[in-house]
């Protein structure tokens, strides 16, 4: 193997684990910001039906428990909001695909692709870091506390293949 095959390799492997990160930090990102979204979804619709209560019961005994009912109707959806919840899912979703797909073809270009012809290998490296450049636009920045969650989840082994004969990615 060339020196320059071996330097497309190095940076394919690296590109692999980066993107490795990104996609599971998408992934926690994703499962956090749906499980805030159906709360902040449902809290108000149920809050909102307590407070309208208010006109069939009566009763003054309710009348701290209605009000404190709109109050959950009427600021859940400004929190929502002032919390930046409303981040596309479908965005984290695809994004989360998009690394991916992309660790994958920078893993197999690593491994497979070093094993043809170098010109070979430098042209696909330069199609997936195309690749790799579009998905960085069009991604949505990451909370940093996701990027921990992902390096915990990485170090523990959760993505380690068991077809690796070391350990590593490959």
């Amino acid at each position: 193997m060339n020196a320059l095959t071996e330097e497309i390799v190095k940076e394919c492997e690296r590109q692999a684990e980066s993107c490795l990160y990104t996609s599971t930090a998408l992934y926690c990102w994703y499962g956090t910001v749906r499980v805030f979204r159906i709360v902040f979804i449902v809290v108000p619709i149920v809050a909102g039906s307590l407070a309208s209560a208010k006109i069939l019961l009566k009763d003054p005994n309710y009348d701290v428990l209605t009000a404190i009912a709109a109050l959950f109707a009427g600021l859940f959806p400004a929190i929502f909001k002032a919390l930046d919840l409303d981040v596309s899912l479908k965005n984290i979703l695809d994004s989360a695909s998009l690394y991916k797909t992309l660790q994958d073809r920078f893993r197999q270009a690593a491994t497979i692709g070093a094993s043809g012809k170098s010109e070979d290998l430098e042209e696909e490296f330069r199609s997936l870091m195309t690749r790799m450049d579009d998905a960085r636009k069009a991604s949505p920045p990451i909370p940093e506390r996701y990027f921990k969650q992902a390096q915990k989840k990485v170090e523990k082994g959760d993505y380690t293949f068991d077809g690796a004969s070391d350990g590593t990615l490959k």
